[in-house]
């Protein structure tokens, strides 16, 4: 530590720890509470990653399942966070306050004590006994059934989720439980928010955080889905919500409790220090970048991306993820829209598709691939590869909501090179993010500025293809650590030193503004092929577009080609 730092700590500084739990890895980091300064971080990568083919026991799972195993959540605290305090050099005993967020919606069934029913030796072998992650797209034949008996019956709460809700959220994968193991269904006591479970974990206290009790378990002006939708489903759903997720809600930056001599031991950190309230990685991420005002849009990007804002007024945005009151900070209505695959998309371009002499190039100039491919796409002019991408090989989030739809590239020829390839890919979800954009202001609801943060803001070019394509000027969050330090923000309001999330935000945010601005020759450019990409987008996406359904029934042939096995 520097002799500032030192001196700091004797005159009464206070430190906070933000943990934020990701797709792959859970990271720690350690913040000063005068001025958000991060002192040291730790890194977990899940030791299980994602099961997306098979459990431990090796019993294969179907496609379009994602699942993990919530033992790993917990090592992050045993290992990351006691790793970030070392680096600190900070006296753990100033240490005052711990919160945590987490991807979403990522579930898991319990015991009425939190117990994961996955961790009972006996179902160890049934996959719907796991974490169900964020990117589990197996319930969509769920969502649609819920979507269209919302719309039969006009229930009033599926306006404020864009008109559809999505196979990633509780209910479809709650559904999706009791239809295909219902025994385990019986069994599960608690349908809980891994971002509430980990507080639990922490806590000892079990309370349900108003942002995913909104965006992901149809939480309304106080109420749930009513009993009757639920017997209309299925008829032994209709307990659902009542039996299984109803539990007492806590608003964000509030103290679900305080930290358990369990989890001291774990983490390093004093017994009894506040717990805030578990919050989602997108949302929490909007406090630190500075983005919690009206009409600025937070796009939070890495292996997906989720765009997040505050508004003061109430719009029904068609295709967004839900707009909930107080949902991202107290007092405003906050939105959330977003897109299933971005990082995760470039990854399995690389991972599948890239020929040896490229990986072998990065090699040599001691790159990774994906900057290889960067560099070799930034000599290209708009346009000059012929191409244009739809990001939808996890299926769409918004505005379209349907985790059936696939990724589709057009304009291939047999002089196509990789990078090209790349380059469309990278467009592609800057024109998926201008699809968005446009979808909140045709509806009033304004986007002023675009920040973004998570781990793709480091590629520049990425960043200037966004400004282009959106025609609007870029603001970064000037953290690597966005929702880790926006936990600890909500740290530090959940022990009391500051008043709200807002008075935090400002000492504690950091923000680069206007860090890229929109080059005029290329945005023009890049608005001839956002018209290709909406004229493709409209053409396969919706039921009724005129080809509507050949991306469905592509997938229906995998699923049916899957089941029969190899060799059939």
């Amino acid at each position: 530590m520097s002799t500032q730092e030192t001196t700091q700590q004797s005159a009464g500084e206070t430190y906070v720890v933000g943990v934020d739990y990701g797709t792959l890895s859970g990271r720690a980091v350690v913040v000063r509470v005068s001025d958000g300064a991060e002192l040291g971080s730790g890194v977990l990568e899940y030791p299980h990653a994602v099961l997306e083919e098979a459990l431990p026991d090796g019993t294969r799972l179907r496609p379009d399942w994602a699942l993990q195993v919530p033992a790993d959540y917990v090592q992050v605290l045993k290992e990351a966070v006691p790793a970030a305090l070392r680096e600190s050099g900070v006296d753990p005993s100033r240490v005052v306050g711990i919160a945590t967020d987490f991807t979403a919606c990522t579930v898991l069934p319990t015991l009425a004590d939190g117990t994961p029913l996955c961790e009972l030796p006996e179902l160890a072998g049934r996959p719907h006994a796991y974490v169900k992650l964020w990117k589990h797209h197996a319930a969509q034949g769920q969502a649609d059934r819920i979507n269209a008996l919302a719309h039969e019956r006009r229930e009033p709460w599926i306006a404020r989720y864009g008109g559809k809700l999505s196979s990633e959220w509780e209910l479809a994968k709650g559904l999706q439980l009791l239809e295909e193991d219902p025994e385990l269904y019986a069994r599960t006591e608690r349908w809980v928010e891994a971002a509430d479970w980990i507080i639990w974990q922490l806590s000892g206290t079990y309370v349900r955080n108003v942002c995913t009790a909104g965006y992901k378990a149809v939480l309304q002006d106080g109420a749930y889905p009513s009993k009757d939708f639920l017997e209309a489903l299925h008829p032994e759903f209709g307990g659902f919500f009542s039996g299984k997720v109803e539990q007492e809600l806590a608003p964000l930056g509030a103290r679900a409790g305080s930290l358990t001599a369990e989890a001291a031991a774990w983490t390093g950190l004093p017994e009894g220090i506040a717990v805030a309230v578990g919050n989602v990685d997108a949302h929490v991420t909007a406090p630190a970048a500075k983005a919690v005002q009206p009409g600025q849009m937070l796009a939070v990007m890495g292996t997906s991306t989720c765009h997040v804002m505050n508004s003061d007024q109430l719009g029904e945005v068609p295709g967004m993820c839900g707009v909930v009151r107080d949902g991202i900070t107290p007092g405003l209505w906050g939105y959330e829209a977003g897109q299933s695959g971005v990082g995760d998309i470039f990854a399995w371009f690389v991972r599948s598709s890239v020929p040896p002499a490229y990986v072998e190039a990065a090699e040599s100039r001691g790159v990774s691939v994906h900057e290889h491919l960067t560099d070799l796409a930034a000599r290209q002019a708009v346009g000059e590869h012929g191409l244009v991408a739809l990001d939808w090989h996890s299926g769409n989030r918004s505005v379209l909501v349907d985790h059936e739809l696939s990724g589709v590239i057009a304009g291939l020829t047999l002089g196509t090179k990789p990078e090209e390839v790349y380059r469309a890919l990278l467009e592609s979800t800057a024109f998926g993010t201008r699809r968005i954009i446009e979808a909140f202001e045709e509806s009033g609801v304004p986007v002023q500025e675009l920040v973004v943060a998570g781990g793709l803001l480091k590629n520049a070019f990425l960043m200037q293809v966004y400004a282009d394509v959106t025609r609007r000027p870029l603001s970064l969050l000037a953290s690597a650590q966005g929702p880790a330090l926006g936990s600890a923000i909500h740290a530090a309001v959940a022990a009391g030193a500051y008043p709200d999330v807002y008075a935090a935000s400002e000492a504690m945010g950091r923000k680069e503004e206007a860090a890229f601005v929109p080059d005029e020759e290329r945005a023009a450019a890049y608005d001839l092929l956002y018209a290709e990409y909406r004229r493709l987008h409209d053409a396969l996406g919706p039921d009724d577009g005129p080809l509507g359904g050949l991306l469905h029934r592509l997938r229906a042939i995998r699923r049916d080609a899957h089941g029969k096995g190899a060799g059939a």
